[in-house]
């Protein structure tokens, strides 16, 4: 008898090993016989004992990251670059029968884009036109995966890394840049000035009492000054007597 129960619960865990239950996130490819008989779940099934099989397949986005490539630029320029991107499994069937790893040949398929597209657009535009190359990297992908019932949704370029040197040359480019700059807001605020002291010293010369008032307002404000010589200007007028008489 203890022998006839413990038969049957070797039956019961038998047949219970083949009821399988799935996630709303998880997809069954089931083979029978070898023979694909396509995909099942969510929730409970039941394969037959001894003659289907199942694949399980996750459909939720996988976030997978993109190892380092050395890549030369169009302009000749030795880059290090890496990347991420966001995918997912939207027919299972495919993602099972037509790649063996879908995983891994998403992840193959990536690194050899991002170096080939990379390659073909110049350093410039690497660093200011992420976007761009963005949206090349993931339009290739996702026309490469789309037999394997792979959807790419998304690739960010995540770093750029520049050689030393070539970093050393940006940064004296941008300080010279910035040097430029300065010089010209300079001259820009002395050719400002200029017009406006033209334009006071049309003023003062059409009224002489806007003059005199100046010269007091400059006496004025020299007195203020923490100095033991006072250089006071005198108008010329005063001399106009003497230089007469002689």
């Amino acid at each position: 008898m203890p022998g006839f129960i413990f038969l049957i619960v070797l039956a019961v865990l038998f047949l219970f090993s083949f009821v399988k239950i799935l996630n709303e996130y998880e997809r069954a490819v089931v083979f029978r016989f070898g023979r694909l008989m396509g995909a099942r779940g969510p929730g409970l099934i039941v394969l037959i004992p001894g003659v289907e099989r199942m694949v399980r397949v996750d459909l939720r986005t996988i976030t997978m990251d993109v190892p380092a490539q050395d890549i030369i630029t169009l302009d000749n320029v030795t880059v290090k670059v890496n990347a991420v991107i966001y995918f997912r499994v939207v027919e299972p069937n495919r993602a099972v029968v037509e790649v063996e790893n879908y995983l891994l040949a998403t992840s193959k398929l990536a690194q050899t884009t991002l170096r080939s597209v990379v390659g073909q657009v110049e350093m410039d535009t690497l660093l200011a036109q992420r976007d761009v190359i963005n949206q090349r990297i993931q339009t290739i992908l996702d026309t490469q995966t789309e037999p394997w019932g792979v959807k790419v949704a998304n690739v960010e370029v995540k770093q750029v890394d520049l050689p030393v040197e070539m970093q050393r040359a940006m940064a004296k480019q941008a300080e010279a840049e910035r040097e430029r700059r300065a010089k010209i807001i300079a001259a820009e605020g002395e050719l400002q000035a200029s017009h406006k002291l033209s334009e006071a010293a049309h003023v003062l010369s059409s009224e002489p009492g806007s003059l005199q008032l100046r010269f007091l307002q400059t006496v004025r404000e020299m007195s203020h000054e923490k100095t033991t010589t006072l250089i006071l200007p005198l108008p010329i007028e005063l001399f106009k007597g003497l230089i007469k008489g002689q």
